[in-house]
């Protein structure tokens, strides 16, 4: 199926959905470019408001080309708890076969991303979900830097714990679960098995992605490299936004900078941070 008729067929293959909390700047962007990539489409987008009840929450009822989900809590929630009970809210909701979930500071600049991994669900019935497991582009070099430096780390805490010396739990050095700023999952397969995001107090998707390995499926990696050429992502980006970093923080001032960016008009902005 080419992307045309990814994006015309009367059945939508897909639907989108994000969770915006007190990040009116961003999720604006975010919106906004998604508009101009589905416009004429019939694309279901779904947002679900966690409530925020702040500027952000009244601009999402203007919007009245998505689907606004306005969630109420009970009581204060960690934040990835607030996030997957989002989620799971929008996938009660999802009538078509597969769901992008994106963060409000996932910034999409070539619709082709859609179908591109969309693809790679439709070729094999398989793959339950395809992403990334990096939150940003970091380059060959750092990557390398980063995964040797981890595997040291891990190799070390084990070597000290097993003289009896004190140490610290070793980390895991190879990143294996999906990040969810841009990721594909099959949701007819997960309500095949009862499946859905939060499913305990692990990160949303983490238990989901080990359940359904046990079950014979497969999860399809992207590089950072690769799905870096269609998006930008600010890595904490909503932590940023809703003033969860002090001002001289350097994600704060990550954000600030590519917000700037953004609303001066500079396009894709993934090289100012992605390198």
């Amino acid at each position: 199926m080419s992307d045309t008729d990814f994006f015309s067929t009367e059945t939508p293959p897909f639907s989108i959905v994000l969770v915006n909390y007190k990040t009116i700047e961003i999720t604006r962007i975010c919106l906004d470019l998604l508009r101009q990539h589905l416009g004429g489409s019939n694309i279901p987008v779904w947002v679900v408001d966690n409530y925020s009840a702040d500027e952000s929450t009244e601009y999402l009822r203007t919007q009245d080309w998505i689907n606004l989900i306005e969630r109420t809590t009970p009581g204060p929630e960690h934040g990835h708890i607030a996030h997957g009970k989002a989620l799971d809210m929008a996938l009660e909701r999802v009538e078509t076969d597969y769901l992008f979930l994106l963060h409000t500071d996932t910034f999409i600049f070539d619709k082709n991303v859609f179908s591109m991994m969309l693809n790679k669900c439709i070729k094999d019935s398989k793959v339950v979900a395809v992403g990334c497991v990096e939150q940003l582009n970091r380059g060959t070099t750092r990557t390398l830097w980063r995964f040797s430096s981890r595997l040291v780390k891990h190799h070390v805490r084990r070597l000290k714990l097993s003289l009896g010396l004190r140490s610290r739990e070793p980390k895991p050095y190879r990143e294996v679960y999906l990040k969810s700023f841009c990721t594909l999952w099959n949701c007819r397969l997960m309500k095949k098995h009862g499946m859905h995001f939060l499913m305990d107090d692990r990160v949303p998707g983490y238990t989901l992605q080990d359940r359904m390995n046990e079950l014979g499926y497969v999860v399809e990696l992207l590089s950072a490299r690769k799905i870096f050429k269609y998006l930008d992502h600010i890595q904490a980006g909503t932590v940023a936004a809703a003033g969860g970093y002090a001002t001289t923080h350097r994600r704060t001032k990550m954000y600030n900078d590519i917000l700037e960016r953004l609303n001066n008009g500079a396009g894709n902005v993934s090289s100012s941070h992605n390198k």
